[in-house]
């Protein structure tokens, strides 16, 4: 009996220094909050300060306004995604860093590059078609942009962490299609999207693989 727990515990060891060689596993569950967080302040700031003091819809906000105006506002709105972004990314990396501390392992290793590199080809490729949006002056379609090419980058990142990032990848996707229906409610696709899914993965992963 004894040998055969010894045994089976031994499995458990080697299935465990097999999965922590292939995938990067020092995610923090506490920095997808915070993203989900900082998502839902940026359009709450968005929804109350830059689109007509709340005027959700704002694509037919902006289709009714002037060129110059359309200017203004789209670099409001650029400035208020990328400080999301920023926070997003920080605070994605030092929790991720205090946890691998945390751990005894090391945040740069050759399964983080490849989870880097397979994280950012899609993410440009989304930012570089925003951008061309942004230019032919389509801002509808941005945020079903944003949200689809994220769960691309998410899905193809999946392979090299938890499975759970994949799951919520296809989530983002879905979501973004969806928002392609509904232009005029873009502000409330991305909380779902950026905000509410990522609060609810941030909790399971803590709860899962933290607590």
């Amino acid at each position: 009996m004894e040998k055969n727990l010894t045994t089976a515990d031994d499995l458990k060891t080697i299935r465990k220094i097999m999965e922590e060689s292939t995938k990067f596993l020092s995610l923090s569950g506490f920095s997808g909050v915070l993203l989900g967080l900082f998502a839902i302040a940026g359009a709450l700031f968005a929804y109350l300060f830059i689109l007509d003091k709340g005027s959700i819809k704002f694509d037919e906000y902006i289709r009714g306004i002037s060129v110059k105006a359309t200017s203004a506002i789209t670099l409001q709105l650029m400035i208020d995604a990328c400080s999301v972004l920023i926070l997003s990314l920080l605070s994605a990396f030092y929790f991720s860093f205090i946890k691998a501390k945390r751990s005894g392992k090391s945040m740069w290793t050759p399964v983080s590059k490849r989870l880097l590199i397979n994280l950012l080809i899609p993410l440009v490729t989304g930012g570089t078609f925003v951008l061309i949006l942004l230019f032919q002056n389509q801002i509808q379609l941005i945020i079903p942009g944003l949200l689809i090419f994220y769960g691309l980058a998410l899905v193809n990142a999946g392979k090299f962490t938890y499975d759970e990032i994949f799951y919520l990848g296809i989530l983002e996707i879905i979501t973004g299609l969806i928002s392609a229906f509904f232009l005029a409610r873009g502000l409330v696709f991305w909380i779902l999207g950026f905000g509410i899914l990522h609060i609810v993965y941030g909790i399971f992963m803590y709860r899962k693989y933290e607590v």
